[in-house]
C-alpha cells in the first residue's frame, strides 16, 4: 500500500525558510548577507559572494554604514575567524579542529554560506562513510543498460563543488576510515578527481575549496595521515574563554532556537543560564570559579553546546509544564543527563560536587534542592 503526504500550504506572510525546523545558513540570514553583498566594495575572491572582510562580518557581527545590524554567529577571538576565511581564499583546505561542542560545524556551515551562498555540499563523516561519499558513485541501473557513462555517474557534494567553483564541507572526518579520508589527498594537492572508469578527469574550477571538521577527542581514533594533514591549514575553536562569554553564547543560541521552535522567551532566565555555566565550567575545569577549591571532573564534555541544549530543555518544560518562568526545577534534569554519563563514576563525582560547592553556595539553595531531588 502507497501512502501519500501531501505538503501543507505555507500560511499567508510565511516563507518556506520559517516553516523549516532548521533553516540553512544562507536562508535563515539571507536577508543579512543580501544587505552585506550590497554593501561590499571590496575585492572579492573568484566565485565569491562576499569579500573575505564581508565574510569576516558576517561570523562576528557589527553595523553596515546603512545602520543595518549583522548579528554574531560566532563569539571568539577575531583573529581565529581572520585566519580562516584567509585560508579559504587561498589553494589550502581548511580544518577547523576543537573538543565537541565548541562550534565546528556552526562556523563550517556559515563560512561556506557567506562564501559560496550555498552550505548545503556536506559529507557527514561516520565510520561508514564510503569512498564513493567524497568521489562519485553509479547510478547502477543506468551503469547496468548503459555502461559506464557521465549520465550514470552520480557526483558527490565534493566532486559538486570542484566543477562549480564552491566550498565542500567534511564534517568528523577522524571518524572517516583512514583509506577513505585519504581520497582526498589528490583533491587537495592536485585539484583533480580522477574518474578511471571513464579515462576522465573532474579538474577544480577556481572558487573550489573544502572545509573539514574534527574533535580533539577523536585522535587516535582514524587520526589524519601526515600527507593529509598536511593539505590543511588546521584552526583550532576554544572554548569560550571566560563565562561570561560563555553565557553570551548560551543566552544568544537558546534565544534564536527558542523562536524557531515558538517558545516564550523566560523572563530573569539569564541566572539559571548563569548557573548552568557555572557548574560546567567548574566541573569541566575541575576547580571552582574562586580558584579554592579542586574539583574531580566527569567523563562527559560539558561543552557550550550541552549548555544550550539544557537550556532549550528548560525553557520548554517551563513553557509547556510551568508558569513559563525558567527555575532550577526546569534545568536539574538536563544538568544531571549531561553530567552523568557513566553511572557509576560520574554520580559520585556530581554528589561530591552537589554536597561540597553547591550547597554551600550563597543564593542557590533552590537550585541545591532541586538538583537533590532529580539525584535520588
Amino acid at each position: 500500500m502507497t501512502v501519500s503526504v501531501e505538503p501543507t500550504s505555507v500560511e499567508a506572510g510565511e516563507t518556506e525558510s520559517t516553516q523549516t525546523l532548521r533553516p540553512h545558513a544562507e536562508d535563515a540570514f539571507a536577508g543579512e548577507l543580501a544587505a552585506l553583498a550590497a554593501q561590499d566594495d571590496r575585492p572579492r575572491p573568484a566565485r565569491w559572494k562576499l569579500s573575505p572582510w564581508a565574510v569576516a562580518t558576517y561570523l562576528l557581527g557589527g553595523t553596515l554604514p546603512d545602520g543595518t545590524v549583522i548579528t554574531p554567529k560566532y563569539v571568539g577571538p577575531r583573529r581565529i575567524v581572520e585566519v580562516a576565511v584567509t585560508t579559504l581564499a587561498t589553494d589550502r583546505a581548511l580544518l577547523l579542529l576543537g573538543v565537541p561542542g565548541t562550534a565546528k560545524t556552526w562556523v563550517s556551515e556559515h563560512l561556506a554560506a557567506a562564501v559560496s551562498g550555498d552550505s548545503t555540499l556536506l559529507v557527514q563523516g561516520t565510520a561508514g562513510t564510503p569512498e564513493e561519499a567524497i568521489r562519485y558513485g553509479w547510478n547502477y541501473a543506468r551503469l547496468l543498460a548503459h555502461g559506464p557513462s557521465r549520465d550514470a555517474l552520480v557526483p558527490s557534494p565534493v566532486m559538486r563543488a570542484m566543477a562549480d567553483g564552491m566550498t565542500a564541507r567534511v564534517e568528523e572526518l577522524t571518524r572517516i576510515p583512514a583509506d577513505v579520508q585519504d581520497t582526498l589527498i589528490t583533491i587537495l594537492s592536485e585539484k583533480t578527481l580522477p574518474i578511471p572508469e571513464l579515462g576522465q578527469e573532474v579538474q577544480a574550477v577556481r572558487g573550489f575549496n573544502l572545509i573539514a571538521t574534527a574533535n580533539d577527542r577523536d585522535r587516535g581514533v582514524n587520526d589524519l595521515s601526515s600527507a593529509l594533514r598536511r593539505r590543511f591549514n588546521t584552526v583550532v575553536l576554544p572554548l569560550p574563554e571566560s563565562p561570561e562569554a560563555e553565557v553570551d553564547i548560551v543566552s544568544r543560541r537558546v534565544d534564536q532556537i527558542g523562536r524557531s521552535l515558538d517558545l516564550p522567551a523566560a523572563p530573569d532566565g539569564l541566572d539559571e543560564i548563569r548557573r548552568v555555566v557555572t557548574v560546567f565550567r567548574e566541573l569541566r575545569d575541575g576547580v571552582t570559579g574562586d580558584g579554592r577549591t579542586k574539583l574531580k571532573s566527569p567523563s562527559g564534555t560539558l561543552s557550550t553546546a550541552e549548555a544550550i541544549s539544557v537550556v532549550t530543555n528548560g525553557l520548554a518544560l517551563a513553557a509547556h509544564f510551568g508558569d513559563g518562568v525558567l527555575r532550577p526545577s526546569d534545568v536539574a534534569a538536563g544538568i544531571l543527563g549531561a553530567v552523568v554519563r557513566d553511572p557509576a563514576a560520574d554520580r559520585v563525582i556530581w554528589q561530591e560536587y552537589l554536597e561540597t560547592v553547591v550547597r554551600e553556595r550563597d543564593g542557590w539553595k533552590d537550585f541545591y534542592r532541586a538538583c537533590r531531588e532529580v539525584s535520588v
